[in-house]
C-alpha cells in the first residue's frame, strides 16, 4: 500500500497544477475548481490500478479530469451558480494586479468557448505534445492545428472586446 501512496503522491504533484488550471478554465471560481481537482485526484486514486500504460498517465488524468468537469457543468448546481460567475469573476479582477487582470481576463474568454474548444486551449496553455491533444481530443494533429488557430481567433476577438469594454 505505501508503494501506491507513494506513487499517487507522486501523480499527484506532477500534475495537480494542470489539472486545476483546466478545472478553473470550466468554471471560472477557484473554490469550483479546487472541488474539481480534488474529485478528479479521488476518481484517480480509486482507478489507479486499472491504469493500463495504453497512454501516458497525465494524458488518462486529463480524460478523467475532462469529463469530471463536464459532469459539473451538465449538473443542475452548475446552471444555479451560472449568474454569479460572472459577478464574482469581475469582483476578483477588481483585486488583482495589471497583469492578473488580463490572466483572469483570458480565463473569463477561455469561459466563453465551446466544451471541446475550452479543453483543447487550456492543453495548449498547459504546453501539451499536439499528439497528445489529437489523441484526447479524439481528432487529427492536421484538425487540431486548424481548431487551435480558429480558437485562438476566436479568444483574440473575445479578449478584444473585453478591452474596449
Amino acid at each position: 500500500m505505501a508503494a501506491k501512496d507513494d506513487a499517487f503522491r507522486h501523480i499527484f504533484e506532477t500534475n495537480s497544477k494542470k489539472i486545476y488550471r483546466l478545472c478553473y478554465g470550466y468554471t471560472g471560481d477557484e473554490d469550483a475548481a479546487n472541488d474539481l481537482l480534488q474529485e478528479t485526484f479521488v476518481k484517480v486514486w480509486q482507478n489507479l490500478d486499472k491504469f493500463r500504460n495504453n497512454a501516458m498517465i497525465s494524458t488518462w488524468i486529463y480524460r478523467i479530469a475532462v469529463n469530471t468537469c463536464l459532469t459539473y457543468l451538465r449538473s443542475e448546481k452548475r446552471q444555479a451558480k451560472e449568474e454569479l460567475t460572472p459577478q464574482l469573476a469581475e469582483t476578483r479582477m477588481e483585486e488583482l494586479s495589471e497583469k492578473n487582470e488580463q490572466v483572469a481576463l483570458l480565463y473569463k474568454c477561455i469561459a466563453k468557448l465551446e466544451e471541446s474548444e475550452r479543453i483543447i486551449i487550456t492543453m495548449v496553455l498547459d504546453e501539451m505534445p499536439y499528439p497528445e491533444i489529437a489523441d484526447i481530443s479524439g481528432i487529427s494533429e492536421g484538425n487540431l492545428r486548424v481548431k487551435i488557430y480558429r480558437i485562438k481567433q476566436k479568444l483574440t476577438d473575445l479578449y478584444n472586446h473585453y478591452e474596449r469594454v
